[in-house]
């Protein structure tokens, strides 16, 4: 049991940030924390650490080759093994393992800061809505971002799943719900940690599944978003939301999102492309 403990502390220890609600002496909220994983040792503790005022802890771990599961089962998480369904289905799948109807769903370098923690217990006491959303901090290049599409990026992640689901989109999935949603005070902190590297695979990836579920909706190319979708996004989230206030760094990160709106039409195009070349 020792060797566990130590584990979850000195996993969260490799953070560059600690968000921990361990020391909240309230009892924990009828609430379950939602966590799908796969390699996500480096930062898990400290999300896990940071939602402690949950009744239940679920990790959902999709064959991971570090330490995850190990971590997880320390800091007190149920962790359950299932193949890569996809961002949204895998989701769901999560969602209905909690024991609790209201859960909360992170990924795992996000955390709870102890503002939002508070929101959250306050929020739960009497809900008036089936679904919360609250704003998203992100960190880039070493920098949290204040403005544009860093912040806030408004996160629906706490919710009635009686009255709620994720939809079921591969990836840039997002939460349907029924009815008004409300707001949070205080932020949901993305510390990732990944170099600017891995950060654009990553990117590469995205816009390649969502070409591809623009495709099977029945979406084809056009010459016109192409070039506006990139050239509004820049407008909107760099010069009218302050982007433009974080430095270098919001310029980069606002860079490439444009870049991934470009990418996304131009792949949609080869889609197109290749269909017509098929022979009939």
């Amino acid at each position: 049991m020792t060797t566990e403990v130590n584990l979850c502390a000195e996993s969260e220890d490799r953070g560059a940030s600690t968000f921990d609600a361990m020391s909240d002496p309230l009892p924990p909220l009828a609430m379950t924390l939602v966590v799908i994983t796969r390699d996500a040792g480096a930062s898990l503790a400290a999300c896990l650490n940071s939602a402690r005022f949950a009744s239940q802890t679920i990790v959902v771990d999709s064959g991971s080759g570090d330490d995850t599961a190990q971590i997880a089962k320390s800091c007190g998480a149920l962790v359950i093994e299932q193949a890569w369904l996809g961002f949204g289905p895998q989701k769901n799948f999560a969602v209905a393992q909690a024991a609790n109807d209201w859960v909360l769903c992170l990924d795992a370098d996000e955390c709870v800061s102890p503002e939002l923690a508070g929101a959250i217990r306050s929020a739960l006491q009497h809900a008036q809505f089936n679904a919360y959303e609250m704003p998203r901090r992100n960190r880039f290049l070493g920098k949290w971002l204040g403005h544009g599409e860093g912040y806030p990026d408004w996160s629906l992640r706490l919710f009635d799943r009686r009255h709620a689901r994720w939809s079921d989109d591969v990836v840039h999935e997002h939460v349907l719900a029924d009815g008004r949603v409300g707001r949070l005070s205080g932020d949901l902190m993305h510390t990732s940690g990944e170099s600017l590297e891995a950060y654009l695979a990553k990117q590469n990836r995205y816009t390649t599944l969502q070409a591809e579920g623009l495709f099977a909706r029945g979406e084809r190319f056009s010459a016109a978003r192409l070039i506006a979708s990139p050239i509004a996004r820049f407008i909107r989230s760099y010069v009218l939301r302050g982007g433009f206030l974080d430095g270098i760094a919001g310029l980069v990160h606002i860079s490439i999102g444009c870049f991934n709106s470009f990418s996304k039409y131009a792949k949609l195009r080869a889609l197109d492309q290749a269909e017509r070349s098929r022979p009939s």
